[in-house]
């Protein structure tokens, strides 16, 4: 028996529940190679994560929280303390799924040495399974210091967002034979290096293929292909929060509209008097 935090929803306080311990494995994951497609999506609170977790393998804490969540203009203002904030609610929020956190950008770059003071650190702080990294060949030597020190890793290649301003914006990556040829190359080097899962973002869908018929490890895909091993998006963005979102993005939901639509409700009632009635306010009698 371990002990796991939720959300009493009654009285939305986080109380200290004993509950067993259920959770996937990195190594469980990783034998999903080729099967059911894996499920993956970001979070960033306890609430969320108590929704999403019943149904995800994965939980990621990504570093898309500096726009969804602080409205930054890309992920690299994005700090340690951010993710280790929201990393420590998602675990706590959650049971079921491997939470795997982003580390950002600068905490793992200069050296593997710094990215393993980086990732112990905010796998103390959070809880957490796994960290994510962005970065090819370059980046091999860092995954494969980090797997042999027992920090399990999951990799990302393609369009990486982190990198925004040396690829030049958000497009899709691969479009040239030499480009295909170095994120194939990219996504075999993290793979050998040991990570137990590659993110494939933004990229010509052959290329995606190519990579999840030729790797080990479980491929997730977001803007790649069905074919990969499984799939994640920003789940902001598959609720529908956003009116903008890239081309791989699916609404599942219109959250923004009922959320907005709530509130108009509730203004109304209030400046009608309507709320709170008689059923929201205590009597003597109570």
């Amino acid at each position: 028996m371990s002990t796991t935090y939720t959300l009493d929803t009654a009285t939305s306080r986080a109380n200290p529940t004993p509950a067993p311990l259920k959770r996937l494995t990195i190594p469980a994951i990783h034998r999903q190679k080729g099967k059911t497609p894996l499920v993956m999506l970001t979070a960033y609170t306890v609430r969320t994560a108590q929704l999403l977790d019943p149904h995800c393998d994965m939980l990621l804490v990504g570093d898309s929280l500096g726009q969804v969540i602080y409205g930054l203009p890309s992920t690299v203002p994005v700090t340690l303390e951010m993710m280790a904030a929201h990393g420590a609610a998602v675990v706590r929020g959650s049971y079921h799924a491997v939470v795997v956190i982003d580390m950002p950008f600068g905490s793992y770059e200069a050296s593997p040495e710094k990215a393993f003071e980086s990732a112990a650190w905010l796998l103390k702080q959070t809880g957490a399974a796994a960290v994510k990294l962005e970065g090819g060949t370059a980046m091999a030597p860092t995954v494969k210091f980090l797997t042999e020190r027992g920090i399990p890793v999951v990799g990302h290649v393609g369009l990486t967002p982190q990198a925004v301003n040396v690829l030049g914006g958000y497009g899709a990556r691969g479009r040239t034979p030499e480009e295909a040829a170095k994120i194939v190359a990219d996504a075999q080097s993290i793979a050998e290096a040991g990570a137990f899962s590659l993110v494939i973002e933004g990229v010509v869908e052959p290329i995606a293929i190519e990579i999840t018929n030729t790797i080990a490890c479980p491929t997730i895909g977001i803007g790649a292909s069905a074919q990969c091993d499984g799939q994640v998006l920003v789940t902001e963005d598959m609720l529908g929060m956003f009116e903008r979102t890239a081309k791989f993005v699916k609404r599942f939901a219109d959250i923004a509209g009922t959320i907005s639509s709530a509130a108009q409700t509730y203004a109304d009632d209030v400046r009608s008097r309507a709320f709170p009635g008689a059923e929201q306010v205590y009597s003597p009698k109570d």
